[in-house]
């Protein structure tokens, strides 16, 4: 099974098209993506139209989730919904907080932050007291059924393994990065049989492979 991976999108509709395409040639079975569709440089109507057609598996994000409310409208790039086509805010409203996935491991859990909250940051640097204290973490590492978890929220792409210990599976977290122009778009093909994530970057008109990192649930 090989999943291509979308993170955090913000409506680069153009960048995300240049993604879908690259996932085909490289043979995806599926394609999952983290939300964060709204607030950006590009088109949200085209941006929703893209991850429809695809048929992409996307959770919301905590801007989708901003707005739906109409807060937090001042940012920068902020969309609202009154400019929206009705196709888009129907598609926006219908996205789950999480979702799982049936992998050969046991379940992946797709979702934004970590588990159901959007704002939970976890970070490559992010250690001790930082895990510890992270209770959304916590009670994902006490679910032994779950072996992968693929969020977003930081930007910043990422493969961590957690160890569970006493026999039990580890969890593996896995972040594609962001579709964000500004930043370092690009994003990730989960590959289960072959036990490693490929890294690709996007850049222009260009999609070029960035890193494989080897990962291993025994």
């Amino acid at each position: 099974m090989r999943l291509g991976l979308i993170g955090d999108v913000h409506a680069e509709d153009r960048l995300l098209g240049l993604a879908l395409d690259a996932m085909q040639r490289l043979r995806v079975e599926r394609i999952l993506c983290t939300g964060d569709l709204v607030d950006g440089q590009g088109d949200i109507d085209g941006t929703c139209r893209l991850l429809v057609q695809a048929d992409v598996i996307v959770v919301r994000g905590n801007h989708d989730r901003w707005i739906r409310a109409d807060e937090m409208r001042s940012i920068p790039h902020a969309h609202k919904m009154t400019e929206l086509d009705v196709a888009t805010i129907g598609f926006l409203k219908d996205l789950p907080v999480s979702t799982f996935v049936e992998v050969p491991e046991g379940k992946l859990l797709l979702c934004h932050g970590v588990g159901g909250n959007d704002m939970c940051r976890l970070v490559a640097d992010t250690r001790g007291y930082g895990i510890s204290t992270n209770e959304d973490l916590l009670a994902l590492l006490f679910n032994p059924s779950i072996t992968f978890m693929v969020g977003g929220h930081t930007h910043r792409p990422m493969v961590r393994r957690f160890e569970r210990g006493g026999g039990k599976p580890p969890l593996v977290v896995v972040n594609p990065g962001t579709l964000a122009r500004d930043e370092e778009p690009g994003f990730s093909v989960l590959d289960l049989a072959a036990r490693r994530v490929e890294r690709y970057r996007l850049s222009g008109q260009t999609v070029s492979a960035a890193s494989t990192v080897s990962i291993d649930t025994a």
